[in-house]
């Protein structure tokens, strides 16, 4: 982000903060390839938060999910669970208000993918370890749920050229996208924004970047949707 554009932004998110309050924990949601880190990433410049990134390229187990799925999901699983109850111990509680942060996942979507690519006797374990941890993760103010077809994010899995990545398949990123329609189609714990991000480019087009940013921080509902026409911008 440019020096000019930062100060752009900085201007904007501090006549919007003079009107009212802004969003301390952001969330931003979706499937693998949709850009979840990056939107993450710039909105935690822009608002100078802090940010909190889910633990992919520490996860031993990972590369071998997306060569055998079925036989390396519990593993995989159980890594992202113990890390994100660690990652929620360490928030602080001191403040009142709750954390100041963006994080590119929500904690409560494990299950998701666990309840996706495990089978039910892994489930029921998984479950009850869940349970016996006891994670209590604060509540975000905006939960920004991001949306593509199967077919655009596979595209963009592959643009990034990961080795670890190079075996997803779109089916399985088809039954992903679908448990996320339905996990947010029921999903009322916070505010929820969501994006269709199939043609817009946040990473690189700071025109898109900004008009996300405006719904951002003028949020006028829990439920709100964002859908540029890509032509208009």
């Amino acid at each position: 982000m440019t020096s000019d554009l930062l100060g752009q932004i900085t201007r904007k998110v501090s006549l919007a903060a003079d009107t009212h309050l802004l969003p301390r924990y952001i969330a931003v949601e979706g499937p693998i390839g949709v850009g979840k880190t990056t939107l993450a990433q710039r909105l935690a410049e822009a608002l100078r938060y802090p940010v909190l990134l889910e633990p992919v390229t520490e996860n031993p187990f990972l590369d071998r999910f997306y060569q055998d799925t079925r036989q390396n999901a519990l593993p995989t699983q159980l890594f992202f669970l113990l890390h994100r109850a660690r990652q929620v111990a360490d928030l602080s509680g001191d403040d009142l208000l709750g954390p100041m942060m963006v994080a590119d996942f929500l904690f409560e979507k494990d299950r998701l993918f666990a309840r996706l690519t495990l089978d039910d006797h892994e489930f029921a374990l998984y479950n009850q370890i869940h349970d016996n941890l006891q994670i209590d993760p604060p509540s975000p103010d905006l939960v920004i749920y991001l949306q593509a077809p199967a077919d655009t994010l596979l595209e963009r899995v592959h643009r990034r050229g990961l080795d670890s990545e190079a075996t997803i398949e779109v089916n399985y990123l088809r039954s992903l996208a679908d448990a996320y329609t339905e996990f947010f189609h029921y999903y009322n714990s916070s505010p929820l924004l969501i994006v269709n991000a199939s043609e817009i480019d946040f990473a690189n087009n700071d025109t898109h970047f900004e008009l996300l940013l405006d719904q951002v921080l003028h949020m006028d509902s829990n439920r709100q949707f964002f859908n540029p026409n890509p032509t208009l911008l």
